[in-house]
C-alpha cells in the first residue's frame, strides 16, 4: 500500500508537470521579432522564455506566473522522477523476495549514478554558462559600451543558452541527485534503526520505517504543486514577495504532511511518544530550509547591507569592489554554519530522546527529509531565474519599449535572487545530507565487520586522510574556475575579432556570427570538465586503497577524508555561492540608477566584480554541492574495497 501511494503521487506530480507544460505552451508567443530571437538559440531548450516575454508586455503578474509554472515543469519532473526511480527499484527487489532491510544498501548504486551524472551536468553547464557570460559582459558592456543582451554582441546567444544549460539542466541534475541519494541514505538508517530495536517494530512497521523518506517526499511534492499554483502578485508588488508567499504555503503544507507521516509510520506501540519527536525533527528541517532562504536573500539582495556595501565600494574602482565582495563572501559563511549546526544537534537530540535505541542519527535523517520536502518548489524558483533572464534578453533584442524592459528587469533581479537562494538551499541540504550519508557509511562499514565507534584523527594516517579531503575541495575549485578562464578568453578573443573584422556589427547593419561563440563554449566545457571530474571520483578511491594496503586503516581514513572534505566543501561552496550572488546584485543595484547608473565608471567597476563572481556562483560553488554528495555515494558504493 505504501509503495502504491508513493508511486501514485509521483505519477500525479508528473501529470501536473505535463499539465503546466501545456498551460505555458498555450500562452501567446510574442511578436515576429521576438520569435526570431527565440528561435536563434533557445526554442528547443526552453519554451517558457518567449511566453514570459510576451506576457510582460501587458502584465507583471502574468509573466511571473508563466515563468514560475514553466520552472515548475522542471522542478516537479525532476523530484518526481527521482522518487519514482527509487520506489520502482525497491518494488522490483521486493518482488524478487530480497530481505526488505537489505534492499536500501542494494540500491546505493542508483544514488552513485545520479551523483556521477550530476557532477558533469553541473560542472559542464557551469563552465559553459559562465565562459559565455564573462566573454559577453567584458567585451560588450565594458569595452564596447553596449547594453546587456544587445543583439550586436556575438556572444549574446551563447550567454542566453548558457543560462538554461547551467541553471536549468545543471541544478535539475543536482537536486535529482540530492533527493535520490538522501532517500536511499535515510532508508539505510531506517533499516539500521529497525535492526537496533529488535521486537519493537512489526514486519509491516519495519517496511513503513524504511519507506517513510519516500512517503515524506511524496507529500512534499503535493505541497509544492499547491504552493506553485497559489503564487499571484499585484502589478506594483515586489515579485519576490509573491514567491515567498508561495514558498511559505509549501513549507506549511509540507510540515503538515510530515506530522501526519510520522504519526502514521513512526509510531511504535512500545514508544508512543516517538512519533512527535521525529515530527519535530522534520519541522526543524523545514525551518532550516526557510532560514537558508532568508539568509541567502540577506546576503544577495540589494535591499540589504552586504550588497549595498559592495556597490558603494565600486565608486573607487574594480579593486575595492573585489575586496568588499570577497569580504562579504567570507562573512556569509557564519550564519549558515550556525544554522546547520543547530539543526544537526537539535534533530539528533530529539531523535535520541524518542526512547528508541540509536535513533539520534535517524532524527537527523528525518530533518534532512524535512529540508528537502520543498525541493520541487525551490527548483521551480531556480528555473524561474534563467526563464526571466532570457525573457529580458528577448525583450532587449527585439527592441521592445523601455517600460517593458523595466518590467522584465524587475523579474530578472528577482530571478538572480531565486538562483542565489536555491544555491543556498542546495548547500544547506547537502550539509545535512552529507551527515546522513556519512552515518550511512559508518553503518555499512559496521555491517561489513569493521565497526567504527569513532574516527580517531589523532592517528597520523587518519589525520592525513582528513587533510587530503580538505585539499580536494580547493583543488577541485581551482580546476573549475580555471576552466572558465580558458573558455572565456577564447570567447573574448572571438568577440573582439568579429567587431574588428566587421564594423557593421556595432553599427547594427551586420549580423554577428552567434554560432561561433556557441561552438567555442560547448567544446571548451566538454574538454575542461574531464580533469575535475576524474579528480572527484578517483581521489577517494585512491586514498582508501593506498591507506588500506600500506597502513591497514582504509575505512577509517576514508571516513576522515569524507568528514573533513564535507566540512571544507560546505564552507567553500557557501563562500562562492553567496559571494558571487552579492557581486552580481551589486551590479544590478547600480543599474537601477544608483552611483551613476548604467555606463558610469562605477557600473564598469561593478561589471568587473560581477565577472569575477560569475565562476564562483555558477561553476565552482554549485559543483561543490555535487562533489560533497558524490564523495559520500562513492564511499558508500565502494566501502567493501576499504575494509
Amino acid at each position: 500500500m505504501l509503495m502504491v501511494l508513493v508511486l501514485g503521487l509521483s505519477v500525479l506530480a508528473l501529470a501536473v508537470a505535463w499539465g503546466l507544460r501545456g498551460y505555458v505552451l498555450r500562452q501567446d508567443n510574442g511578436t515576429a521579432d521576438m520569435r526570431k530571437i527565440s528561435d536563434a538559440g533557445m526554442y528547443v531548450a526552453v519554451r517558457s522564455n518567449i511566453r514570459t516575454a510576451s506576457a510582460a508586455r501587458s502584465s507583471l503578474n502574468k509573466a511571473l506566473q508563466i515563468a514560475l509554472r514553466g520552472g515548475a515543469v522542471s522542478g516537479l519532473f525532476v523530484v518526481a522522477m527521482s522518487l519514482f526511480g527509487v520506489g520502482l527499484l525497491y518494488t522490483v527487489l521486493e518482488a524478487l523476495h530480497f530481505e526488505p532491510t537489505k534492499i536500501p544498501l542494494m540500491i546505493v548504486g542508483y544514488g552513485f549514478g545520479a551523483s556521477f551524472v550530476a557532477l558533469f551536468a553541473q560542472l559542464g553547464g557551469g563552465i559553459y554558462t559562465k565562459a559565455a557570460d564573462v566573454g559577453a559582459d567584458l567585451v560588450g558592456k565594458v569595452e564596447a559600451g553596449i547594453p546587456e543582451d544587445d543583439p550586436r554582441n556575438p556572444a549574446v546567444i551563447a550567454d542566453l543558452v548558457g543560462d538554461n544549460v547551467g541553471d536549468c539542466a545543471g541544478r535539475g541534475a543536482d537536486l535529482f541527485e540530492s533527493t535520490a541519494a538522501e532517500n536511499i541514505g535515510a532508508m539505510i538508517l531506517g533499516s539500521g534503526l529497525a535492526l537496533a530495536n529488535p521486537g519493537v517494530f512489526s514486519p509491516a512497521q519495519v517496511v513503513g520505517l524504511m519507506l517513510f523518506p519516500l512517503v515524506a517526499r511524496a507529500f512534499g511534492l503535493v505541497a509544492s504543486i499547491i504552493g506553485v499554483l497559489l503564487v499571484k502578485a499585484s502589478e506594483d508588488e515586489d515579485p519576490m514577495h509573491a514567491l515567498n508567499r508561495g514558498y511559505m504555503w509549501t513549507a506549511v503544507l509540507a510540515a503538515a504532511g510530515f506530522v501526519g507521516g510520522t504519526y502514521w509510520l513512526l509510531n511504535p506501540p512500545a514508544f508512543p511518544a516517538a512519533w512527535w519527536h521525529f515530527a519535530l525533527c522534520g519541522v526543524i528541517g523545514i525551518a532550516t530550509s526557510i532560514a537558508f532562504v532568508y539568509i541567502t536573500q540577506y546576503y544577495t539582495e540589494y535591499r540589504y547591507r552586504p550588497v549595498k556595501s559592495i556597490a558603494a565600494a565600486s565608486v573607487t574602482g574594480p579593486a575595492t569592489n573585489i575586496i568588499a565582495g570577497f569580504a562579504v563572501a567570507l562573512e556569509c559563511t557564519a550564519l549558515p554554519t550556525f544554522t546547520i549546526s543547530a539543526a544537526i544537534i537539535a534533530s539528533y537530540k530529539l531523535g535520541a530522546s524518542s526512547g528508541l535505541a540509536h535513533a539520534g542519527l535517524f532524527g537527523t535523517a528525518v530533518a534532512t527529509m524535512g529540508m528537502l520536502g520543498t525541493a520541487a518548489y525551490i527548483l521551480a524558483m531556480d528555473t524561474f531565474g534563467p526563464i526571466t533572464d532570457n525573457a529580458g534578453g528577448i525583450i532587449e533584442m527585439s527592441h521592445q519599449p523601455e517600460a517593458i524592459r523595466k518590467r522584465t528587469d524587475r523579474l530578472d533581479a528577482v530571478g538572480n535572487t531565486t538562483k542565489a537562494l536555491t544555491k543556498g538551499y542546495a548547500i544547506g541540504s547537502a550539509a545535512l545530507a552529507a551527515f546522513l550519508l556519512f552515518s550511512a557509511y559508518l553503518d555499512e562499514v559496521a555491517l561489513l565487520g569493521s565497526p567504527l565507534a569513532a574516527v580517531d584523527i589523532s592517528k597520523p594516517e587518519v589525520f592525513v586522510g582528513g587533510l587530503l579531503g580538505a585539499m580536494l575541495v580547493f583543488w577541485f575549485s581551482a580546476l573549475a574556475i580555471s576552466a572558465v578562464t580558458k573558455a572565456a578568453v577564447s570567447v573574448i578573443q572571438e568577440v573582439r575579432r568579429q567587431f574588428q573584422a566587421d564594423p557593421g556589427i556595432l553599427k547594427g547593419t551586420s549580423r554577428p556570427d552567434y554560432g561561433r561563440a556557441v561552438d567555442i563554449v560547448t567544446v571548451g566545457a566538454l574538454k575542461a570538465m574531464v580533469a575535475p571530474g576524474l579528480l572527484a571520483v578517483g581521489m577517494p578511491i585512491v586514498v582508501g586503497l593506498v591507506f588500506k594496503v600500506l597502513f591497514h586503516v582504509g575505512a577509517e581514513t576514508v571516513a576522515a577524508f569524507l568528514m573533513v572534505g564535507t566540512i571544507g566543501g560546505i564552507l567553500m561552496a557557501t563562500l562562492l555561492n553567496n559571494g558571487g550572488g552579492a557581486w552580481d546584485n551589486a551590479k544590478k543595484f547600480i543599474e537601477t540608477g544608483e552611483y551613476g547608473g548604467k555606463g558610469s565608471p562605477t557600473h564598469k567597476a561593478a561589471v568587473v566584480g560581477d565577472t569575477v563572481g560569475d565562476p564562483f556562483k555558477d561553476t565552482a560553488g554549485p559543483s561543490l554541492h555535487v562533489l560533497i554528495k558524490l564523495l559520500s555515494t562513492v564511499t558508500l558504493v565502494l566501502a567493501p574495497l576499504f575494509v
